[in-house]
């Protein structure tokens, strides 16, 4: 068993060296990670400028790009064998409902899409590591079941850890993500020299989070899975979309 592990918080977060952890006596684990904080990168590659893999002394592998760029070269260029599945984080902060939108975690689990196994990518609702081991425990948990899972190619099992004691979690539960409110406002600031500038704000609440979602989940105290597809057509509009379009031709 080959595992390619990756994160978006870079390849000296707490986060990674606590999934390798995790991983390393149950298969080979191999880690490549962006060489600094790329929270936000989505599944952006970066296309301007050569990339430089380097290796750690630990053994870990930085890379000058985004957690897709990661696992896009270690898949198609430094890895061979390929790897049976990525795993990705483990994330400090939450990856629930529109996060996942944005999310560089997520973003490295789906880049292994083409893999024979499910990715996983799991985020601890926490920006603090006191509760990291609970995470870990549930990834070594839910990676080391993987062979149970019965799924179509190219799904991805989204897990966010309630930032509890291991003792304290009520258990996990299966959910669909859940939706935001719209974003708090850009900050504006004005440098020494006046020009202008905004940094990107909070996300907003939980609009949809009732029972159900992942925001649910977590704040009840259970580990949320949510599967994640690609494909993100909109089938049910077909219909009305047919009669708008007879409408114009």
């Amino acid at each position: 068993m080959r595992i390619l592990i990756s994160n978006d918080d870079g390849v000296m977060a707490p986060g990674i060296a606590a999934l390798h952890d995790a991983l390393a006596d149950y298969a080979e684990c191999l880690v490549i990670a962006p060489s600094e904080d790329k929270s936000g990168a989505s599944s952006s590659l970066t296309l301007d400028r050569p990339l430089h893999p380097a290796t750690l002394p630990n053994g870990f592998v930085a890379l000058n790009g985004t957690p897709t760029d990661c696992v896009h070269l270690g898949l198609n260029a430094l890895l061979d064998p390929l790897p049976d599945m990525v795993v990705s984080g483990i994330n400090l902060g939450a990856n629930l409902g529109d996060d996942v939108l944005y999310s560089g975690t997520v973003a490295a689990a789906l880049e292994g899409r083409f893999l024979s196994k499910p990715a996983f990518a799991f985020s601890l609702v926490s920006r603090q590591t006191t509760n990291l081991p609970t995470a870990a425990y549930f990834a070594r948990k839910l990676v080391e079941a993987h062979d149970k899972l019965d799924l179509p190619p190219r799904t991805v099992l989204n897990v966010n850890v309630p930032n509890l004691p291991l003792e304290h979690i009520r258990g996990v539960q299966l959910t669909r993500l859940g939706h935001r409110a719209r974003a708090a406002a850009p900050v504006k600031q004005v440098n020494p020299r006046g020009k202008e500038g905004y940094w990107i704000s909070v996300s907003g609440d939980a609009e949809d989070g009732g029972p159900g979602t992942d925001f649910h989940a977590v704040m009840q105290g259970y580990v949320s899975i949510t599967p994640l597809q690609l494909d993100r057509t909109f089938h049910e509009a077909f219909a009305g979309l047919d009669g708008w379009l007879e409408g114009l031709l």
